[in-house]
C-alpha cells in the first residue's frame, strides 16, 4: 500500500511539473533566457537578499560599475526592505523568485498564485515599483505556471555555474565565469546560501570569483546590463538590421 502511495505520488509530480517543465523549457513557451546583442550580457542574482552578503555584493557592482537584476524571495525582501530599496536605487532591477524558496512542482496552483502575488506586493512596498520579471526556484514549472507567466516576462538563463557549491572553489567558479563572457550571456548566481543544497559560505567565493571577473580584459569590453537593458539592445539590433 506504501509503496502504491509513492508511486502515485512521483507520478502525480512527474505529470504536474515535470512533464510541464520539460515542454515549457524545450519550446521556450513565454521565456526569455537570451539575448543577441554581440556587446552586452546580463548578471542574475537569486535566492537574496540576504543581510551580509547582498550588501556586499552591491559595493562591488558599484565599484565596478556593473547592473544586474535580482530575482528575490518575498519572505526576505518583507525582512531585508533597505536592501531591495537599494537594489533599485543603483540601478539595479528586481523581480520575483517567489514567496518562499520552494519548488513549483510541490506547489498547487492556490499556492503557487498566492506565493507570487505576495512577492510581487513585498517588492512594490520596498522598491516603489512593481516587478516585471519571474524566475521560478531551480527554473521549475507546473501545469499552471503558464497563467502566471502571462502576468510577467518570465526570465531563464544561458549559464547556470553552480555557484552554490563552495567545493568548486573561487578559482574553478571564475574560470566558468570567464567561459560565460559572450554576447546576449545571461548568467544567474546567488547571493544566499540557505537554499536547499546550496551552502552558507559559497557566497563569499562567488564574490571574489566575481571581483576576478570584472579584472579581466575580456570582461572589460562587455556592456555588464539589466535584462530590460539586454531585452532593448536585442530588439534595437533587430530594428537596425530590418
Amino acid at each position: 500500500m506504501l509503496a502504491w502511495l509513492v508511486g502515485c505520488l512521483i507520478a502525480g509530480i512527474v505529470m504536474y511539473g515535470v512533464v510541464p517543465t520539460i515542454v515549457i523549457r524545450k519550446r521556450r513557451i513565454l521565456l526569455f533566457r537570451e539575448g543577441t546583442a554581440p556587446d552586452c550580457l546580463a548578471l542574475t542574482f537569486d535566492d537574496g537578499p540576504d543581510p551580509y552578503y547582498t550588501p556586499k555584493l552591491l559595493d562591488l557592482l558599484k565599484k565596478y560599475g556593473v547592473k544586474a537584476t535580482f530575482f528575490v524571495v518575498g519572505r526576505k525582501v518583507e525582512r531585508y526592505p533597505d536592501i531591495v530599496r537599494r537594489m533599485v536605487e543603483e540601478g539595479h532591477e528586481v523581480g520575483i523568485h517567489n514567496y518562499r524558496h520552494i519548488s513549483n512542482w510541490l506547489l498547487p496552483p492556490f499556492w503557487l498564485d498566492w506565493g507570487v502575488y505576495r512577492a510581487a506586493a513585498a517588492i512594490e512596498r520596498a522598491a516603489g515599483q512593481r516587478p516585471v520579471y519571474y524566475r521560478p526556484p531551480w527554473g521549475h514549472f507546473n501545469v499552471w505556471t503558464p497563467i502566471v507567466q502571462r502576468r510577467y516576462t518570465t526570465v531563464l538563463w544561458t549559464h547556470i555555474l553552480g555557484d552554490w557549491n563552495e567545493n568548486i572553489g573561487t578559482m574553478e567558479l571564475f574560470r566558468r565565469l570567464r567561459a560565460a563572457v559572450r554576447g546576449g550571456a545571461v548568467i544567474v548566481l546567488h547571493d544566499n546560501g540557505d537554499a536547499l543544497g546550496a551552502n552558507k559560505r559559497a557566497p563569499e567565493q562567488m564574490l571574489s570569483a566575481l571581483e576576478l571577473l570584472f579584472k579581466d580584459e575580456a570582461a572589460k569590453k562587455m556592456r555588464w546590463v539589466t535584462i530590460t537593458e539586454l531585452r532593448n539592445a536585442q530588439t534595437n539590433k533587430q530594428i537596425s538590421s530590418m
